[in-house]
């Protein structure tokens, strides 16, 4: 059986105006995430994650940010068309691991419905998705709450025939 791994990051700096969607999930926050898409660093990192598993490049290839299409997209969307995209190329997905850093919100209470929402995203059972958060302890823009950031790891197997 062939496995790889993939490792997936993002990082959106956080502004006023913008919905806080990490996940999958909106939260309520005084500021957002900002980015050409709804910048959900949770599903980005994911993406990319998977993407680099399958040798398919990273998120910015398959969805630059200069096309017009995915303004203000779903990150949602993005993952089920990542998921396609690897389904297509052979690979199922045997796990999923997420940290957030961020200073703020608190997201504890959250991380459930996370993943809930990732695994059902993903088409797998959530017990097969782990997520958690770190601070970063006040130090960068991450530890001044001007950015939230996200790692991921994946292990992806060739589909059974």
């Amino acid at each position: 059986m062939s496995e790889r791994v993939g490792l997936g990051y993002d990082l959106h700096r956080l502004v006023k105006g913008r919905r806080l969607v990490l996940g999958g999930i909106e939260i309520p926050f005084a500021k957002g995430l900002a980015g050409h898409s709804d910048a959900d660093v949770v599903l980005h990192s994911i993406c990319d994650a998977l993407l680099g598993a399958a040798a398919l490049g990273d998120l910015g290839r398959h969805f630059p940010d200069t096309d017009p299409r995915y303004a203000g997209i779903s990150s949602a969307r993005l993952l089920e068309t990542v998921l396609a995209e690897i389904t297509r190329h052979g690979f199922e997905i045997e796990n999923v691991d997420v940290t957030i850093v961020a200073e703020a919100p608190r997201l504890a209470p959250v991380l459930g419905a996370m993943r809930e929402r990732v695994a059902e995203l993903l088409r797998i059972s959530s017990d097969r998705v782990n997520i958690k958060a770190k601070t970063n302890e006040g130090v960068g823009a991450i530890g001044r709450g001007e950015a939230i950031a996200a790692y991921a790891v994946c292990l992806l197997r060739r589909a059974q025939t």
